[in-house]
């Protein structure tokens, strides 16, 4: 007897419905800021990745997936800013994948999503290097703010959350979802 995935029915509704509802743009602009924000707390953990930014400085990177958009220019310091909206972008990364659950399926797998990449092969080459090596250190940064113990207790129940999803996943992928998992 096949099963079907219980994420079939979102993602046929995700993909079939067309929301014109867009977020205001000051909701856009602070979601941007929080974001820069949350990068450069990450960067500024490995000094290697700041100084391999800093020598792209004033480079703008635009990353788009739908209608979505994201452009950042790297500052002297080797972190991001916003850039201006008019700014020219030297690297263009664009997720090609259209499904929100296609690409979470891919990055539960440990993969990335597909991305076409259009611009300066240096600074895609850097951008590929942070991708590759930046990890965040959450459990450090809860534990200054919940303590040792708890915030370990979290990041633990988190991981082995996140491993029983990608068993899900990958045995979902791996049985063309023609039947439970063994």
């Amino acid at each position: 007897m096949a099963t079907q995935s219980p994420f079939s029915l979102l993602e046929g509704f995700l993909q079939n419905v067309n929301l014109p509802i867009t977020p205001p743009t000051w909701a856009v602009q602070e979601m941007h800021r929080r974001t820069v924000l949350l990068l450069n707390h990450v960067l500024m953990q490995e000094p290697q990745a700041m100084e391999r930014l800093a020598r792209q400085k004033a480079r703008v990177i635009l990353a788009q997936w739908r209608a979505f958009t994201f452009k950042v220019v790297i500052t002297p310091a080797g972190l991001l800013d916003l850039a201006d909206a008019g700014a020219m972008p030297d690297l263009t990364l664009e997720v090609t994948e259209e499904s929100p659950l296609a690409i979470a399926q891919t990055l539960m797998q440990g993969g990335k999503p597909a991305v076409q990449i259009a611009g300066d092969v240096q600074l895609a080459a850097e951008v590929n290097w942070l991708a590759d090596h930046l990890r965040w250190d959450i459990e450090e940064d809860l534990a200054s703010v919940m303590g040792d113990a708890l915030a370990h207790g979290l990041v633990q129940a988190t991981q082995t959350m996140i491993a029983a999803l990608r068993k899900f996943v990958g045995s979902r992928t791996t049985d063309g979802a023609s039947g439970p998992a063994a």
